[in-house]
């Protein structure tokens, strides 16, 4: 079997990944010389501590055990099953954070509630003031600017892949066929289009209006800590924002606990990572409404930089880097992504909004499983 897929960011990677485990043959197309979008410009966090409950939670944890897999066979991907510490700091953040607990799938998910010293103990670089921490022990991370180099070199190994970049795809033109704007037809017999926030131009032409928003998002970068950051590290706001902290807890959170300001303005919440060489991966802000700003806040990096500052109890390093980035989210809640089948033997996977690092796996399994592969 030939499988032809377009879009090289994290969820193409892995259904080409999933095609070649299962013994078929892969072309690979990618309209820029690499991946640059989402796949790129995120956390590189598997993060399953604030998944919504159900479907969305069991790919999250099945994606969870493939990357662990996946990495330990392609160590380059920077797998490490950290955890995330989400520290509180008075008596309503505590209350959502006890009541996390509470759920029936809390023992899947790893959460367990934490006194200061004991969140300290795991991560010594939380010298700040809090009361609590919510520990998820399932949630990891990967290294999200190396993952699909490290995939690819992977697969070229194989025999069974080809990795055709530059190459932007125009036209469905047959049964598990397409064209390229090279003006080649390259045909198999499936073609799955994992195009990320790209939903004009082909996707709407084949698919024509779906229920998928792109949704922009800032992020920074620091120096190196000087000193290792054990855990990924989130904040309160982030139970505002996940869907497995809803509870009359949170309700009581949001009725009596104003967002700061800004947090509210960009929609924000603290998440952070370490990368390998020690920086710091910081975000992040939320924009839904289109037309996109072309640049970059200051207001949401300084709020950023105030709450970090004070969980670690010390300054940030120097920024090294800022960024934006664009995801594709689908908006019809029940669904972790959109699939869709757009003509014969070619499907359309896309809409994974901020899960598509941690569920990709999962996703393309189910789609191998559903076309048969």
């Amino acid at each position: 079997m030939k499988v032809i897929v377009v879009g090289a960011g994290v969820v193409g990677t892995m259904h080409a990944w999933h095609a070649v485990e299962r013994g078929h043959e892969v072309v690979h197309i990618e309209r820029e010389a690499e991946a640059r979008g989402a796949s790129l410009r995120n956390f590189g966090q598997i993060w399953v501590s604030g998944r919504a409950g159900g479907e969305e939670l069991d790919t999250a944890l099945r994606a969870r055990d493939l990357w662990e897999g996946i990495g330990a066979r392609v160590p380059g991907l920077g797998f490490r099953a950290i955890g995330s510490l989400t520290p509180v700091r008075n008596d309503l953040e505590l209350a959502v954070a006890e009541a996390a607990l509470a759920r029936p799938d809390a023992a899947a998910r790893g959460y367990k509630l934490l006194t200061a010293d004991e969140a300290r103990a795991v991560n010594p670089a939380l010298r700040g003031e809090f009361e609590a921490a919510l520990w998820c022990e399932r949630d990891a991370a990967v290294e999200p600017r190396l993952a699909q180099l490290a995939l690819r070199e992977a697969l070229l190994a194989t025999g069974k892949y080809t990795f055709l970049p530059d190459r932007e795809v125009r036209d469905v033109v047959g049964r598990g066929a397409v064209r390229d704007d090279r003006g080649e037809t390259h045909t198999g017999d499936a073609v799955v289009l994992c195009t990320g926030a790209w939903l004009s131009g082909l996707v709407r032409e084949v698919a024509g209006e779906i229920p998928v928003r792109r949704v922009r998002l800032q992020m920074m970068q620091t120096e190196p800590l000087g000193e290792p950051l054990t855990t990924s590290v989130a904040d309160a706001d982030s139970f505002r924002y996940y869907p497995a902290y809803a509870s009359p807890a949170l309700d009581a959170l949001n009725a009596g606990q104003a967002q700061d300001p800004t947090a509210a303005a960009h929609k924000m919440q603290l998440l952070m990572v370490q990368r390998l060489d020690g920086g710091l991966t910081i975000g992040d802000t939320h924009e839904y409404e289109h037309p996109f700003a072309f640049d970059t806040l200051e207001d949401p990096y300084e709020h950023l930089t105030r709450v970090v500052e004070s969980f670690l109890g010390r300054p940030l390093p120097k920024i090294r880097r800022r960024w934006a980035g664009v995801y594709a989210q689908c908006v019809d809640t029940s669904r972790v992504v959109h699939r869709q089948r757009v003509a014969d033997d070619v499907w359309l996977v896309t809409g994974p909004g901020g899960r598509g690092m941690t569920c990709s796996p999962a996703i393309a399994e189910t789609t191998a499983n559903e076309l048969g592969w």
